[in-house]
């Protein structure tokens, strides 16, 4: 019967979980503060043969949070920007003229049209960028695959992070396709809907602990993109084995974003909407197209001033939990993890609200 099941019915029946389904459990550790922990990482790219070295926390390529300006403010942590494709070729170019220190921290973005080739060739004839990104919503189209080997065939010195997907064969299909790092996530966005307008999806971490699993066997690596709420969620995904992870939502709101502030009976907001939601095509494409439907959301975040605060709580709550479990450098974390299920993550009898904006 349960063979029936399986086979017939095409049900899954192991439990997946996401970052809120888990909890580290702390073990010894020699480390006696919190500054003992050493954020930086080395890494080799299996395909293009670079190394990269730097915090590997990335900004979403998306348009209030892949900005020139969030990766002007994130050079001097050495941390990564994914900057979104609208940029034109003369504003990369005067950016890489301005900004020479943090063009080894940034990834020139592309879709995968015959356009976005073009555009991605005449940004990277006159730009040093050393990555590219590959970015659509369905990294499992055959077509994404071909156009990952023609953009490698194109650059086979550039480290290029491809997805999106959330298996372990197609992380292994990008990767041998010329992927350096394959963006693993489907749905887990803050203002994602393709989870409730498709029905599909990958409950976050546990596709983050088998496409890393998938990718390391390749020597390849993977970046954990969406579904971090807290800090707490970032350190997860590390010790889940994600390379780097990727937000989106927790750096929107900045004044770095460069979003539209909104006043509202006396009070700032920043607005905020997923790259398929139907404001993004309305600014990018004209509007949302007959064969389609929004698959993201708007919404009003209120609004956070510089983003330097938010840095710090971010890596000051890794730096934290590396701490908890022991491990001295991140790259230490997966071999210091074990997550325990809890029905309960968070005590939440004052709510989520505090005086402190980044408590």
């Amino acid at each position: 019967k349960q063979w029936y099941q399986r086979r017939v019915r095409g049900i899954e029946f192991e439990v997946k979980l996401g970052y809120s389904d888990v909890l580290f459990r702390p073990k010894r550790s020699t480390l006696a503060s919190r500054s003992d922990v050493t954020l930086e990482r080395e890494i080799r790219f299996r395909n293009s043969g670079l190394k990269y070295r730097g915090v590997p926390v990335m900004a979403s390529n998306m348009d209030t949070t892949g900005t020139f300006g969030i990766a002007r403010a994130f050079s001097s942590h050495q941390m990564f920007v994914c900057i979104h494709k609208h940029y034109s070729v003369q504003q990369w170019v005067e950016f890489a003229a301005n900004n020479p220190q943090s063009i080894e921290h940034v990834a020139v973005s592309s879709g995968s049209s015959a356009r976005d080739l073009d555009k991605l060739r005449d940004i990277l004839a006159q730009v040093p960028a050393n990555f590219i990104c590959l970015d659509v919503a369905n990294g499992y189209s055959e077509h994404f695959v071909e156009f990952v080997k023609k953009v490698r065939e194109s650059y086979p010195n550039k480290t290029i992070i491809a997805g999106n997907v959330v298996t372990g064969e197609m992380v292994e299909e990008l990767i041998l396709a010329g992927a350096d790092i394959v963006k693993v996530g489907i749905g887990p966005g803050s203002v994602c809907t393709t989870r409730m307008k498709t029905g599909v999806g990958y409950p976050q971490l546990s596709a983050v602990l088998e496409c890393a699993d998938a990718a390391h066997g390749l020597g390849g690596h993977i970046v954990a993109d969406g579904g971090c709420t807290c800090p707490g969620d970032v350190a997860k995904a590390f010790g889940a084995g994600a390379d780097f992870v990727m937000l989106g939502g927790m750096f929107a709101g900045h004044d770095e974003g460069d979003g539209e502030i909104i006043e509202k009976e006396g009070r700032k907001y920043v607005k905020f909407y997923g790259m398929s939601s139907s404001t993004a095509m309305e600014k990018h494409s004209g509007g949302v197209a007959n064969y389609r439907t929004s698959e993201g959301k708007t919404v009003l975040l209120p609004y956070k001033g510089s983003i330097e605060d938010t840095i710090q709580d971010i890596l000051g709550g890794v730096r934290s939990c590396c701490t908890y479990v022991g491990a001295v450098k991140l790259k230490e974390l997966p071999k210091r993890t074990t997550f325990v299920r809890t029905t309960k993550q968070l005590n939440e009898i004052y709510g989520k609200k505090s005086i402190n904006k980044t408590d």
